[in-house]
């Protein structure tokens, strides 16, 4: 986009704001159109790289026109985006992929926008928000499980390390996932994590790369918007690794094993198709590989057939709905009983949405 038209835009926009009208809205409007804002870059081999995905396969459809703005801070630069969506370019759907927009931004333009559709990736919609608003996200944690038993077969030293932004639930989740899959294998496998305090720290996540490379971690995976820099650098130091977000194979062909990938090419497309057809979607989605949220990167040719198959049976039985990763006995790496004997949490379980805990043989600290 140029410079010109960027002027052009924020001139604009400054006359179209106030007027939230169908009518005026009309004037701009193209057969049915679509934003997608980002809080990275398009291109990031991580979470905006995956969303982004979801967008090219939506431009594919006929009758749809797509607009698209990244590195878009979570303040009042989402809100002026989206309103240059709906007011310049006529989006009827608006897709704010980062979590932070949510709340004012997203609640705020959806009270006011009727018109508008607004699908938020956060999963934070509740009973008493705009009925336009909706969110969805995935449980991303069995992708991350179907990792971590490939990790198991592939580690030779027992050691893993985990690169991971901040102590929240998600995170959580996804770190004793990995953990519990691979102790699935070898019980005796630890996982060392280190938080570098936020979602983008290129050279925190590169520090902390060499650290757990230096302990003698063999399998380093992440939890960060953009892997590129904990896969480049695990690469160069000869570790195998397991990607998130997106498929990282292309920047480290020798030790990328697989990894777990969000699957928005395949659910965007019916979301807009249904919405745009006039029907009625939920205002809160959530689903796993079963419901085609989340899948798995293909296998580097160096991983055994043996993983192969523990990891493809237990993808099959998520897919069936019939295998939990949270299944009691569990203790914490503090010694507490988390999930007592014989108790099975499900992934739409409320209470792992609040999880605060790292699991036994986890090195880390969530305060």
């Amino acid at each position: 986009m140029t410079s010109t038209h960027l002027t052009r835009r924020a001139a604009l926009l400054g006359a179209a704001a106030a007027t939230t009208t169908l009518a005026a809205r009309g004037a701009y409007a193209a057969p049915y159109t679509v934003g997608f804002i980002y809080v990275g870059s398009r291109t990031d081999y991580g979470y905006n790289q995956a969303h982004a995905e979801g967008a090219a396969a939506v431009r594919k459809m006929s009758g749809v026109s797509v607009v698209e703005q990244s590195k878009v801070p979570e303040t009042v630069a989402c809100a002026n985006a989206m309103a240059s969506m709906i007011h310049l370019d006529g989006a009827s759907l608006l897709f704010p992929t980062s979590f932070g927009y949510f709340d004012p931004y997203v609640l705020r333009a959806a009270k006011q926008n009727r018109d508008v559709t607004f699908m938020h990736c956060g999963g934070l919609w509740k009973d008493g928000d705009p009925l336009n608003a909706h969110s969805y996200f995935g449980y991303i944690d069995e992708a991350v499980y179907v990792s971590g038993i490939v990790a198991g077969h592939m580690t030779k030293t027992g050691k893993f390390g985990f690169v991971a932004a901040k102590p929240i639930p998600q995170v959580l989740r996804n770190i004793n996932a990995f953990t519990l899959a691979a102790q699935s294998v070898k019980p005796d496998i630890t996982t060392s994590v280190i938080f570098t305090g936020d979602w983008f720290m290129p050279v925190r996540e590169a520090e902390a790369t060499n650290s757990l490379a230096d302990q003698g971690v063999d399998v380093i995976t992440c939890h960060v918007d953009s892997p590129k820099v904990v896969i480049e650098t695990a690469e160069k130091r000869g570790l195998f690794t397991c990607g998130y977000h997106t498929d990282q194979a292309v920047l480290a062909p020798k030790g990328y094993l697989t990894g777990a990938e969000w699957n928005w090419p395949y659910l965007y497309p019916r979301w807009v198709a249904e919405l745009k057809a006039g029907k009625t979607i939920s205002n809160y989605i959530r689903g796993g590989f079963r419901e085609g949220f989340v899948k798995s990167s293909p296998y580097n040719k160096i991983v055994p057939e043996s993983a192969r198959q523990q990891a493809d049976a237990v993808r099959n039985q998520f897919k069936a709905g019939s295998f939990a990763i949270f299944k009691g006995p569990i203790k914490d790496n503090k010694g507490n009983i988390v999930i007592p004997a014989g108790k099975v949490m499900g992934e739409h379980d409320p209470v792992l949405e609040e999880m605060g805990y790292l699991v036994a043989g986890v090195s880390g600290s969530t305060s």
